[in-house]
């Protein structure tokens, strides 16, 4: 028999979600489409032609066309006029969704946040409130976790054979641009939160899926040269300069002061038979020279032998082989901790508990870097797997099924899935289909 809670957790009746900018492509659309068929009401906001067509649903369209600095005070005025009780969004730091949280918070609101994965790229994030530095999961300890843990059965779902996406989200981003582009005349005062125009986005987004056969080959000859060398290396993992974790919950203005810091580090502490292996962030489009600069470091230290580059490319491949890692607060990292080895992290990571990440200096950490606790890496992911992490994508028509199989019952539900496991009322939790 269905109890009052299961009912109120899977009817959306007087409920209204407010949506804002999502991941490229058509997942918000369907996403808001589901919602409708739970009985709720759903609108979006839209900012640019981009955000305009991939929401189909026009009676539920809101165009913003004013400058930003009035978005505030309208998008007050739009929860007062339409009876939003929840407001769903793609990232928290972008300008316009910090300014909608803040608000949202002062009202009362749900805050529905996705992100790409913590533990990426089989499964993508969902929390309440914020995410990356701002997730409930940067005050919660280990403890916390493992005792919430012993609710539940202590198998964890193994990672499909493949789920590969990566095509699909270069093609949405590059006809995203294109929209924005070409089409945008109405919303002459957008402003994207980028810091180069939309222009060169596009072509960017372009230039990178032109070249993909031939950056796969480089990519590839990187590679075996690394596999074949027979020399220990420790691998940096490098992350978008422009991406919200790295300048909202990092320590570096740009991506150079990075290098700099990690190369001087290297050059003083590492055996002088050790190597550095840098790999780019696999959406990489050159906007910052990374080749360049690590060039020109590396020679002004005295490394330039025994540093190596990698355009994007599978982690697993290098991770194979590697000593240690070393990242600001990418959330590749997670696969570093999965095997146990060991992790130097500069900015706020929800993966930075003390049991697995080093506090070492990071010339003693390339000298001796020291190990993570795997158990209690192991309980930790599993707590994630348990709550915010849900199978499937944002970007291939497979990973969006995957995804809207669940995530619509957890946006309904009264309780935030950390405290959904932590008080006991959680529901099963789907598991990944294994795609041979």
């Amino acid at each position: 028999m269905m109890t009052a809670r299961m009912m109120k957790t899977q009817i959306g009746k007087d409920r209204v979600f407010l949506f804002l900018q999502g991941p490229h492509g058509p997942f918000f659309a369907k996403l808001g489409k589901m919602l409708r068929a739970s009985g709720a009401q759903v609108w979006r906001v839209g900012f640019n032609r981009g955000d305009q067509a991939f929401w189909p649903h026009k009676a539920s369209y809101i165009p913003f066309l004013d400058a930003a600095d009035t978005w505030p005070d309208r998008f007050r005025d739009i929860c007062g006029e339409r009876g939003i009780t929840d407001i769903v969004l793609y990232g928290d730091t972008r300008p316009i969704h910090a300014h909608a949280v803040e608000i949202a918070r002062e009202l009362g609101l749900g805050i529905h946040v996705f992100e790409e994965g913590y533990l990426r790229p089989y499964w993508v994030t969902y929390e309440r409130g914020g995410s990356n530095g701002h997730s409930r999961l940067m005050d919660m300890t280990v403890s916390d976790m493992q005792r919430a843990l012993e609710r539940v059965d202590p198998d964890q779902p193994d990672a499909p054979a493949h789920w590969g996406d990566m095509r699909h989200h270069i093609f949405y981003g590059a006809l995203y641009h294109h929209f924005v582009m070409f089409w945008n005349k109405r919303y002459a005062n957008f402003k994207p939160h980028r810091s180069i125009p939309v222009t060169r986005e596009f072509q960017l987004y372009l230039r990178r899926l032109l070249l993909m056969p031939f950056q796969a080959l480089e990519r590839f000859v990187a590679t075996q040269r690394i596999k074949h060398g027979g020399f220990p290396y420790h691998l940096v993992l490098l992350q978008l300069e422009h991406d919200a974790s790295f300048r909202a919950h990092g320590p570096f203005d740009t991506m150079t002061d990075f290098l700099r810091v990690t190369l001087e580090g290297f050059a003083k502490g590492a055996p002088s038979h050790h190597h550095l292996v840098f790999k780019a962030h696999p959406l990489e489009d050159g906007r910052v020279p990374l080749r360049t600069e690590l060039r020109r470091l590396s020679k002004e230290l005295g490394v330039d032998d025994r540093v190596h580059y990698v355009r994007g490319g599978k982690l697993a491949r290098l991770l194979d082989s590697a000593r240690s890692a070393i990242t600001v607060n990418s959330t590749a990292a997670q696969q570093v901790l999965w095997r146990g080895m060991p992790l130097k992290v500069f900015g706020d990571a929800v993966y930075a508990k003390p049991e697995f990440v080093s506090d070492l200096p990071l010339a003693e950490f390339f000298a001796q870097p020291n190990r993570p606790d795997s158990r209690a890496y192991r309980d930790y992911r599993r707590f994630l797997l348990e709550t915010s992490q849900l199978a499937g994508g944002f970007y291939s028509a497979r990973g969006r099924r995957q995804l809207l199989r669940q995530v619509v019952d957890l946006m309904l539900c009264p309780d935030d899935p950390y405290d959904a496991l932590i008080t006991g009322t959680a529901a099963p939790r789907q598991q990944l289909v294994v795609v041979k």
